[in-house]
Parts: structure tokens; C-alpha cells; sequence
């Protein structure tokens, strides 16, 4: 769930880790990532739990508004102030608008909804002490990083009598409801992808159940993993070049689990590596995602393949520790404002209807405005969409001028003049549920 990441970042980047603060120091002086206007003044450090940051002031900032970063992912390697700097390198926009902005990478690699926000936090409190509090503080989240911000702006909400943390909240490309509403159709494609291809694991390869990703010990790699779902579907190869065989094995697994063929390889990837953190690493080798009574259609032959594939219960303790990192209770007591691609290929548009009847059930409906766009991207949609959001949400938290989608579109519009074109917002969409798109939403 990563993005436009440029090439020159890692060459400019490859050495900053050697050159870190130790862990809860100061934040340092440090050049710029490229795109980052010249002006501004850099900073990045290491936070007394590990976690690397990176921190941008605008000219001319005078302790205005600060947005806070949390980080799409989530990143299963080690962290690294060269990630932090590919944040910064691809949301220079909220700096170019004039915001502050700051990002954690969070303490480890893995998942740990909870502990991202945690993160997050400890990040706002030494922005504020090294550079003083600023008047509005924007929670942004993208990506996995909404379903962060999702649950810390409900964790770290408005306290009477206390200066709150945050005073509002931008919601991106979010992975929102939960890891187990957003992830559990990746078993799905496990199961489906196995029960046509054979080679995850293959015949002669050791068995194990699908939903722990790998099993202890596995060795594959994402090259290798690739090299399968070539082999099977010809994905990776030109069209023509695919055998009759590869392409009908292809057609039945999107038709099936209902992906783009564009996000099989990575949404195959997520739900073996990023599962086998999950389970095996933060829910004691417990499995939190079934799919004993899914019906699965739209293959030649639904009933053999309904027969054939494996099958599994959920662990209701897994199921409970997830939902607890990760699921919103919906408890908003502060501005949220949301976009999301309508074609989004990873994180499903489905999942805003989800998030919706999250708060609708909490009773906090007037608290949340969601928009979006006619797009077909995840990690970043256009330059101007992004402070026209930003102008909205400020305004709502300023002088109480609570958004339309309408609204969002006309600023949107209007920032076109100095961010450039993009702006493909859709006032008028609402999204369907998950159960018109997922086939575990039967479950």
C-alpha cells in the first residue's frame, strides 16, 4: 500500500541511517527530500521507543497548522529514515500549501494499529516541545495509515479543559473498519489462487494452513513469488504472450475474488508476508480470518470449485485481538474528513460504506464528511485535491462550516490554478456495501 516513490529518493537517502540521532535525542538539521520546497527547514531523529521521523517547517510558518503523518504500509522490514524521507517526498504538497508536517515511521516493521498511533503521538508531543504548539493540529492518515489515524483520533480525542491533540482529521485511500473486514477477502484469494494454480505451496513443498501466510521457517521471497503467479496466469507477461491455459486461470481467480489483475501480485503478496507477520508474529500463531461457509462464484465450475477449496474457521480470540488493535469504535468527537479513489485497486472504495455504519451506530454521523474521486490510484491521487481538503477541514474547524462534497470539489477546483490540474472529485457518489464486491462478506 505504498506509492509514487522517485527513483533519485533512494540514492539521496541511502546513507542517512548511518547518520541518525541517537534514539531520543533532538531532532537534527537535514537537507530536504527532492520535492520539498527549497525554502523550507528539515529535521529528523530517532524517538526514545525507535521510531525514525522526519519533520518539515515551511518559510515563514508561525506555529499555524501542523499535519501529522501516519504512514500507509505497513512496512515489514526494519524502519528506516530513508522510508520517513519517501513520506515526506510524496506529501511535499502539505508543505508546499504552508502546513508543518511530521511522520513517524513507527518504532518496528509489522503490523500494530495501536502502537503506529502511539507512535504518532509521542512524534506531536516532541514536535511541540522543541517547536512550539501550534494553533490547529491535522491528524493525517493514508492508506493502512487511515486505519492509524482512525483509531487515534478516538484514542487521543478532545479532553474538556485540555488543549486536544488533534483538531481534526483527514482520512486518505483508508484501510478503515478493522485488519479483519479489510484483509479477510485476501484468504479468500489464497484459497482460490491455490485451488487453480497449485504452486503456493507447490506439490512437493510442505503444507500448511493459508491464512498463516508462510510457515515458520519459509524462505520465499517476493522475486520468487512473482516468479509462481507468472507461471500460473502469465501476469507479468504482455497479453498475447500469455498460453490459453495461463489466461483462463487468471480470468477465473479475478473473477472469483473481484481484483483487478493490476493488484493480484500485490494483493497475493500482502496476504503472504504481511499474514505471516500477523498471525504468527502479533496473534500467536491464532488465525483471525475464515471463510468455513463463503460461497464462492463466478468461476466455469462454482460447485467443484466450492468443493475444492480449503477451508477455514476463524479463532474468535484472534478475531477479538485484532478487531481491538485495529477496528474504529466510531466514538468521533472531532472533525473527519475522508477521500478515496472510487476505483481504488487496494483498498476497496467499499470500505468508507463500512466505516460510515461504524459511526452512524456510534451516533457520531455529524462529525464525519467523506468524498471521492473518480480515480483509479491508491497511494496519492492528485495534487490539488489534497489542500482543497485541507482548506475545507480547517475551515469546518475554525469557524464550524461543517463540508459538503460540493465544497471540497469547488476548492478543489480552485486550487488547480497553483497545484495544477487533477481534480476528478464525484459529490454525488455514495459507495456500495462490501457484500456487492467481497465474497468473505457472507461469512
Amino acid at each position: 500500500m505504498l506509492g509514487r516513490a522517485a527513483g533519485a529518493l533512494a540514492l539521496a537517502c541511502a546513507g542517512l541511517a548511518a547518520h541518525a540521532a541517537p534514539p531520543g535525542s533532538a531532532p537534527q538539521a537535514a537537507e530536504c527530500p527532492r520535492g520539498v520546497p527549497v525554502s523550507a527547514q528539515c529535521y529528523n531523529g530517532r524517538d526514545a521507543e525507535g521510531a525514525f521521523y522526519w519533520i518539515a517547517i515551511p518559510a515563514g510558518w508561525q506555529r499555524e497548522v501542523l499535519v501529522m503523518h501516519t504512514h500507509g504500509g505497513p512496512e515489514l522490514g526494519a524502519p528506516s529514515l530513508a522510508r520517513g524521507a519517501e513520506d515526506l517526498q510524496r506529501w511535499s504538497v502539505m508543505v508546499k500549501a504552508g502546513y508543518a508536517w511530521a511522520g513517524s515511521t513507527y518504532r518496528r516493521g509489522g503490523y500494530g494499529v495501536t502502537m503506529a498511533g502511539e507512535d504518532t503521538e509521542r512524534l506531536r508531543r516532541l514536535f511541540v516541545r522543541y517547536f512550539g504548539q501550534p494553533r490547529r493540529t491535522v491528524l493525517h492518515g493514508q492508506s493502512y495509515g487511515g486505519g492509524v489515524a482512525s483509531k487515534a483520533a478516538e484514542r487521543y480525542g478532545p479532553v474538556p479543559g485540555q488543549q486536544p491533540a488533534y483538531d481534526g482529521v483527514l482520512l486518505t485511500s483508508g484501510v478503515l473498519s478493522g485488519g479483519g473486514n479489510a484483509y479477510e477477502f485476501r484468504l479468500d484469494l489464497r484459497v482460490v489462487y491455490q485451488y487453480v494454480c497449485h504452486n503456493h505451496p507447490r506439490p512437493d513443498e510442505p503444507t500448511y494452513p493459508l491464512w498463516q501466510g508462510l510457515p515458520p521457517g519459509a524462505t520465499l521471497t517476493h522475486a520468487e513469488l512473482a516468479e509462481r503467479v507468472r507461471e500460473c496466469t502469465g501476469v507479468g507477461l504482455p497479453a498475447a504472450q500469455r498460453s490459453p491455459e495461463q489466461a483462463q486461470r487468471l480470468a477465473t481467480i479475478l473473477s472469483v475474488v473481484r481484483i483487478p489483475e493490476r493488484s493480484l501480485l500485490s494483493h497475493l503478496s500482502w496476504a503472504t508476508f504481511l499474514f505471516r507477520d500477523l498471525t504468527q508474529k502479533r496473534l500467536d500463531g491464532r488465525n483471525p480470518f475464515g471463510n468455513a461457509r463463503v460461497v464462492y462464484s463466478g468461476s466455469s465450475d462454482d460447485a467443484a470449485l466450492n468443493a475444492g477449496v480449503l477451508r477455514y474457521e476463524a479463532d474468535p480470540a484472534a478475531v477479538a485481538a485484532l478487531a481491538a488493535d485495529s477496528r474504529p469504535g466510531g466514538r468521533l468527537r472531532l472533525p473527519v474528513l475522508t477521500l478515496h479513489a472510487i476505483h481504488d485497486p487496494t483498498a476497496f472504495v467499499e470500505l468508507e460504506h463500512s466505516y460510515r455504519e461504524i459511526v452512524e451506530a456510534a451516533g457520531a454521523s455529524d462529525w464525519l464528511v467523506q468524498t471521492f474521486s473518480d480515480q483509479s490510484t491508491h497511494s496519492y491521487l492528485s495534487d490539488p485535491e489534497y489542500p482543497a481538503l485541507m482548506r475545507a477541514l480547517l475551515d469546518w474547524i475554525d469557524r464550524g462550516e461543517k463540508p459538503t462534497p460540493q465544497k471540497v470539489a469547488q476548492l478543489c477546483a480552485q486550487y488547480e490554478a497553483d497545484f495544477g490540474p487533477g481534480c476528478q472529485l464525484r459529490p454525488d457518489y455514495t459507495p456500495p456495501a462490501p457484500a456487492t464486491r467481497v465474497p468473505a462478506a457472507g461469512r
